[in-house]
């Protein structure tokens, strides 16, 4: 177990720790106490039907939700919904490799086993029925490694789920997508003091890590952003000292197995798994009202491929958002990205089921 101090209410706010038990794993081994974070708000109605289940993205964790996406001046409306923020596994808050102690101390940094989407969302599930009795999801929403959540929910559990908003996500990782992220795992374990997983502090590996928020320069943004000098807005004052000021403090303070967890099972996101490789058999079990929310400017989940799978899901539609920072749009910088999203969410949210 490592001590960073990143991953602490200092930085991410209130939070519980819950223990759905052990949990099987799907590509083998265990986790012995899967220890979730989660993050409430609003109240549970006496029926228990006005539950949204909020799955994180890489790197992410339900601050952002907090912070941006939820609050009575949004679709995501306390006073209305009992919102609950579930941190995927590998977030640093939830069960991770570097948090793993006690009965995970087995499980600990580079020992941690593969995770995949299906395993978060069992956990979840279980989560949601025995620690707060919610047996059906008004709706499920989630970006990018949140959105192959969502869809994982929506096939994987049919008949609980009501609602579905996958934003800037797929159902079936790309291969484009695939090569992208073993980019970014190959820039973190390429760095010498990555010491094969067991190095002693996320600072040993601070160059891998600046290479990694490199790439996400590259990719994370349009390349409108870059050129329309998007950056000026966030007083910077050039290119590379946005790089250097934002994207580079953003990564460092992670821990790169948690990182390197993430990585893998999003690499390996895939709905058509439940029907031996037939996406169109998958997506077809959807039965929840789903809202599919591509960002018009992001370079590795693109509005075609979002599209393609759209078209396979009865009760679907296209929503595009319009947001020229491309995939990290995500973090609701631009002003008329929040707008957007709470005018497709309360479409739905307000749609039956």
């Amino acid at each position: 177990m490592i001590d960073n101090p990143f991953y602490s209410h200092e930085f991410h706010g209130d939070y519980d720790l819950i223990s759905v038990g052990r949990l099987d794993l799907e590509e083998g081994g265990s986790i012995p106490d899967c220890r979730l974070a989660v993050a409430t708000f609003g109240t549970l109605n006496e029926a228990k039907d006005n539950a949204i289940l909020v799955t994180t993205w890489y790197s992410g964790s339900h601050q952002i939700f907090r912070d941006a996406y939820i609050g009575a001046d949004h679709a995501l409306d306390p006073d209305r919904y009992f919102i609950v923020v579930i941190d995927q596994i590998g977030s640093g808050l939830s069960v991770s490799p570097h948090n793993a102690d006690g009965p995970n101390a087995e499980i600990a940094m580079s020992k941690f086993p593969h995770v995949r989407i299906g395993d978060d969302v069992v956990a979840q599930e279980r989560l949601l029925r025995e620690h707060f009795g919610i047996d059906t999801l008004y709706a499920v929403v989630g970006g990018s490694m949140g959105a192959q959540q969502t869809y994982e929910w929506a096939v994987r559990f049919p008949d609980k789920v009501k609602r579905a908003a996958p934003i800037a996500g797929t159902a079936r990782n790309t291969p484009h997508d695939f090569l992208y992220t073993k980019a970014l795992a190959d820039a973190i374990t390429s760095d010498p003091g990555y010491a094969d997983g067991e190095y002693g502090s996320n600072a040993d590996v601070v160059a891998g890590l600046e290479r990694h928020a490199g790439i996400w320069a590259v990719m994370g943004f349009s390349t409108e952003f870059w050129k329309q000098e998007v950056w000026r807005a966030l007083d910077f004052d050039s290119k590379e000292a946005f790089v250097e000021g934002f994207l580079e403090p953003y990564f460092t303070a992670m821990d790169p197995n948690d990182l390197l967890c993430m990585m893998w099972k999003w690499q390996r996101g895939d709905v058509a798994r439940h029907t031996g490789g037939d996406l169109d058999a998958a997506l077809g079990r959807i039965t929840a009202r789903t809202f599919v929310m591509p960002i018009d400017e992001d370079m590795f989940f693109p509005v075609r491929d979002c599209r393609a799978e759209q078209a396979r899901i009865k009760t679907s539609e296209l929503r595009v958002v319009e947001d020229v920072l491309g995939h990290l749009g995500l973090f609701a910088v631009s002003p008329t990205y929040m707008p957007q999203i709470d005018q497709h969410l309360g479409d739905l949210l307000n749609s039956p089921a």
